[in-house]
């Protein structure tokens, strides 16, 4: 079994930051990219970030700058650091890892957390 839990999420005010971080756990042979999504109300899931496993760093354009991802392959972990937020920045924040679990062969599989909550205040 493989799992994947988002923590840090809550409620700032505009400007304010928030570090979201997410944990992969369970019969893992080998962790690939993660990422982090969002999903504002009334909204399509849009991503964030992904970090690759050799370290390589994507960003939706809107948040170069403001969001920086990081991650810790000896921890399992995948880390987004956030400065600056607005209020259209609100949405649940979701954490993926594309990863090959035990057993797997060289497959590999998106896992996905069940989202933590960020809403910004103006």
């Amino acid at each position: 079994q493989v799992q994947v839990v988002e923590s840090g999420g809550g409620l700032v005010q505009a400007g304010g930051s928030l570090r979201l971080s997410c944990v992969a756990s369970g019969s893992i042979f080998r962790l690939n990219a993660m990422g982090w999504y969002r999903q504002a109300l009334g909204k399509q899931r849009e991503l964030v970030a992904t970090i690759t496993s050799g370290g390589s760093t994507r960003y939706a354009d809107s948040r170069t700058g403001r969001f920086t991802i990081s991650r810790d392959d000896g921890l399992k972990t995948v880390a987004l650091q956030m400065v600056s937020l607005k209020p259209e920045d609100t949405a649940v924040y979701y954490c993926n890892a594309n990863l090959i679990p035990v057993g797997w062969g060289q497959r590999t599989a998106d896992y996905w957390g069940q989202g933590t909550q960020v809403t910004v205040s103006s």
